[in-house]
């Protein structure tokens, strides 16, 4: 009978996901089926924590060619023009685009990030060859059908020019194929 009950327990904790394996959100597993969390890792700004970042990725890992999502959780209240503008200075940094696309970018971000608080996700779904779409807190928010801009856009945190190294690092931390 002990017999028994420990090998019901261990097939029962064998079909149980694994420890530490977190389950995707239902908008990122609508659009990254079989998602799982690659890493995750906060970036902070002179001590500050300003937001939690997480790499959604297929079972053929981060690659630059296939869709992922990525998932940032506010720390704090930020006025949403800020937040586009910061994204536009990043993508310079990276060396994305032309003067005259990122004013355009800029000019388009501005209209789709709100202000957020603390607790406030908003994900970015990279949509290979269509661009990327944007959800607020598992709602959709805005669609930007340009594979430049989308390649810009995520560029920002994992291109290897990227500002933010170490949040890089952390976000592909588990981000080989499956």
């Amino acid at each position: 009978m002990r017999r028994r009950q420990v090998l019901l327990s261990a097939c029962a904790l064998l079909s149980m996901p694994a420890f530490g394996a977190a389950a995707a959100p239902a908008h990122i597993e609508e659009n990254l089926p079989q998602a799982r969390l690659a890493g995750k890792g906060t970036y902070t700004w002179f001590g500050l924590a300003i937001y939690e970042a997480e790499l959604w990725v297929g079972d053929k890992g981060y690659r630059a060619d296939l869709p992922f999502v990525l998932d940032l959780r506010y720390a704090r209240k930020l006025d949403g023009v800020k937040i586009a503008e910061a994204s536009a200075d990043q993508m310079e940094k990276t060396g994305a685009g032309t003067a005259a696309q990122r004013a355009q970018w800029l000019a388009r971000m501005k209209t789709i990030f709100p202000d957020v608080k603390e607790g406030t996700h908003i994900s970015g779904v990279f949509v290979p060859g269509g661009g990327a779409r944007f959800y607020l807190d598992g709602k959709a928010l805005a669609s930007v059908p340009d594979p430049a801009f989308a390649r810009a856009f995520f560029g920002i945190w994992l291109d290897p020019a990227t500002s933010a190294r170490s949040l890089r690092a952390a976000l592909l931390k588990d981000a080989g194929a499956r």
